[in-house]
C-alpha cells in the first residue's frame, strides 16, 4: 500500500487544448454519474424532506463566488457540476469534476476536455459572464486510485473575471470543533437547472478525511463548498462530493488538502 502522503501528490493535465466556448442546454446530468453511475445509487441525496432554498440574489458574496460548471468530457459528453473561487483565477471542486474514473465508456475516462465556469449563475442570468478553462488539478489518490477520500481538485482560469467576485477562505479545524459547526452547502443541483440552492444544518460526524452532514443535496452540487461562518466570513471546511440515504459528505480540508489548495490558488 502506498503511504498516505503519496496519494496526495498533486497532478495536472499537461496538454491543455484550445478553449472553445460550448453551447449547452439545461438538460444535462450530474458529472458524478460519469464516474459512479446513475443518481439512484445514492451519490447525493435529500435526507428526509427537501429543505433546500433557492438563492434569490446570486450577485452578492458569497453566492457570486460559487460557480455553475458546464463540463465537456473527453468523449464530448456534457455534464454539470459546481465549484468555488479560492483565488481570482482558481476554483476548488471535486476531483471527479475534472477527472473521470471508471466510467466504462470508451474514450471518456481521464481529464475532462473543457469546463465553462459561470459565477453566480441564475438561470439565463450570467452576471459576470462565462469563461472556459482547460487547465485542471487533482491528486494521484483520485486520478490513479479513485480514492473517494481524496476526491478533490481545482480549475485554473486563463485570466480572472472582471469585477469583484470574491474568494472563499478555507481552513483546518479539529474534530471537536467541526462537530459543533452549523455548515452550509450551496450549489447547482440538476433538478433545478441553472439555479443556485442551499441548505444548512449541523455537521453530524467527522472522519480523518471526511465531513458528514444531513444537509440536502442533489447531483450537480458535486464540488460545492461546505462552509461555516467564522468571524462573519464564510470559511470552507470540506469539498462536497458524496451522499447516501442517511448522510451526505465532503472531502475534509485537512493539513494536506489545505496545502494543495493553497499551492493551486497561487
Amino acid at each position: 500500500m502506498e503511504p498516505a502522503d503519496d496519494l496526495h501528490t498533486p497532478v495536472s493535465n499537461e496538454e491543455p487544448e484550445q478553449a472553445e466556448s460550448a453551447q449547452f442546454d439545461d438538460e444535462l446530468t450530474d458529472i458524478g454519474e460519469a464516474s459512479f453511475g446513475p443518481a439512484d445509487t445514492g451519490l447525493e441525496a435529500i435526507i428526509g424532506s427537501d429543505d433546500r432554498k433557492q438563492i434569490a440574489d446570486t450577485k452578492v458574496f458569497p453566492n457570486r463566488a460559487i460557480a455553475s460548471l458546464l463540463i465537456t468530457a473527453r468523449d464530448d459528453s456534457r455534464w454539470i457540476g459546481t465549484a468555488w473561487f479560492i483565488s481570482p483565477r482558481t476554483l476548488a471542486t471535486a476531483g471527479h469534476c475534472v477527472f473521470i474514473k471508471n466510467s466504462g465508456v470508451p474514450g471518456r475516462d481521464g481529464w475532462v476536455k473543457r469546463i465553462t465556469v459561470i459565477p453566480g449563475r441564475s438561470g439565463t442570468l450570467r452576471p459576470f459572464g462565462a469563461k472556459d478553462s482547460t487547465s485542471f488539478r487533482s491528486v494521484t489518490g483520485w486520478t490513479t486510485n479513485g480514492n473517494e477520500n481524496l476526491d478533490y481538485g481545482a480549475i485554473v482560469l486563463p485570466e480572472p473575471f472582471a469585477g469583484d467576485i470574491g474568494i472563499f477562505d478555507f481552513g483546518v479545524f479539529t474534530d471537536d470543533d467541526l462537530r459543533t459547526v452549523d455548515a452550509t452547502v450551496s450549489g447547482y443541483p440538476s433538478d433545478k437547472p441553472g439555479t443556485q440552492w442551499f441548505h444548512s444544518r449541523k455537521v453530524t460526524d467527522v472522519g480523518p478525511q471526511k465531513v458528514f452532514y444531513d444537509i440536502d443535496t442533489v447531483g450537480g452540487q458535486s464540488g460545492a463548498p461546505v462552509w461555516r461562518v467564522l468571524n462573519s466570513k464564510p470559511v470552507a471546511i470540506a469539498v462536497h462530493a458524496y451522499g447516501g440515504f442517511t448522510s451526505n459528505s465532503g472531502t475534509r480540508i485537512d493539513n494536506t488538502v489545505n496545502a494543495n489548495l493553497t499551492a493551486w490558488k497561487a
